[in-house]
């Protein structure tokens, strides 16, 4: 009878989409078992590659929208899913604000904006959606999700009563915050928060200590990133009675999970988890033989919500064994094994340069795949389940 395999990875960053990914584990399986039977659930964790899951899982829709980028001068082709028969909306908060919409010169958090973001949630509200699922990796902004409730409406307002410009630079400014025009429509709409971040909005474990330096924040800019933040917070909790800084969660996307929970009723769940209900994923991996999953580093963070872990667990209930491929093992991997991992393999060759690694990781995942595979057929004994 012909194995079954169930290939389950999340994107390699620059370098493969999870749908690549699964094609290039395929090809290197029928390389070994020409008649094994591969299903392709590519995955996501809220992050990038999330739209695309969420579409391929559900036969779902893409809705193209112009937006604001994360500078205000910048107009952005993005797109989000529609799903549910038109009744959920999945997007992706990097589609509009992301940190690859920015070269490095350019990336400046204190000027950074989630505009863009709000206007994808308020396209998405146009078309009568009664839930709103919001994925937050990847972002270039520290705003606090301030430039997502004003492109929703709300006005945020200096001491002449001024409407404050975009960008976490400006959050000391504000004086008061005027609701009265904010979009009704987030009242009657579910918001989830799709994130495995459990940072708190501000502190040393905040938004901008732990994010904003990968942002383009300097030591200087972190501290003041922090302050505002914090600012804004506290007038949020006097002007709104909403004290939500603290929640893990709030610090995602900088500060955006904050922001949708204050302004939009958000509450956040984790991404992994999302996806893996999304695609049935437990269904699938019940009649598979083995499970092969991946993304670009595999280290001790893996098992804080990343995708791998997420699919490992599933198996792991399941009694069926994982085989992870990643760009890079990193540190502390050993304790990866008692979670559910079988084999966590690198895949690209010794010496191998960054270039080379990206321009060629489809290969080099099918070359891995097929050597795996390999020393399995010569070992089945230790394998098998």
């Amino acid at each position: 009878m012909p194995l079954r395999f169930i290939l389950a990875p999340d994107s390699f960053k620059e370098s493969m989409t999870a749908e690549q990914a699964c094609s290039a584990m395929q090809r290197g399986i029928t390389r070994i078992f020409p008649d094994a039977h591969c299903i392709h659930v590519p995955m996501a964790d809220g992050g990038e590659g999330t739209v695309d899951t969420f579409i391929a899982a559900s036969n779902g829709q893409a809705v193209q929208c112009k937006v604001t980028g994360p500078l205000a001068s910048q107009h952005i082709r993005a797109y989000f899913a529609l799903i549910d028969q038109g009744k959920t909306a999945v997007i992706e908060m990097a589609q509009a604000n992301g940190i690859h919409l920015l070269d490095v010169a350019q990336r400046n958090p204190l000027f950074t904006s989630t505009f863009g973001t709000g206007e994808m949630i308020k396209a998405a509200l146009d078309l009568g959606v009664t839930k709103i699922i919001v994925g937050l990796g990847g972002s270039v902004t520290n705003d606090a999700g301030a430039g997502m409730a004003q492109a929703l409406g709300a006005r945020f307002l200096d001491v002449h009563h001024q409407q404050v410009a975009l960008g976490a630079a400006y959050l000391k400014q504000i004086k008061s915050i005027d609701l009265s025009s904010l979009d009704l429509r987030l009242q009657q709409t579910e918001i989830i928060i799709a994130s495995d971040v459990s940072n708190p909005l501000c502190g040393e474990n905040g938004a901008s200590f732990i994010f904003g330096p990968q942002k383009g924040a300097t030591a200087e800019m972190v501290q003041q990133l922090d302050d505002n933040l914090g600012y804004f917070a506290d007038l949020v909790s006097t002007q709104m009675n909403k004290n939500l800084k603290d929640i893990a969660g709030a610090g995602a996307a900088g500060g955006l999970g904050f922001g949708l929970m204050v302004f939009a009723g958000a509450h956040i769940r984790s991404g992994i988890e999302l996806v893996i209900e999304q695609t049935k994923l437990a269904e699938k991996i019940a009649q598979a033989d083995y499970v092969l999953t991946g993304e670009g580093k595999i280290d001790h963070q893996t098992q804080y919500g990343k995708t791998p872990f997420g699919v490992a667990q599933v198996a792991k209930q399941l009694n069926k064994p994982v085989i992870a491929f990643a760009g890079i093992v990193g540190d502390g991997i050993d304790e990866l094994y008692d979670v559910g991992f079988t084999q966590i393999i690198g895949i690209n060759p010794p010496d191998c340069t960054l270039v080379n690694a990206l321009q060629n990781a489809a290969k080099h995942l099918e070359e891995a795949v097929v050597e795996t595979l390999s020393n399995i057929l010569r070992n089945e004994d230790e394998y098998l389940v």
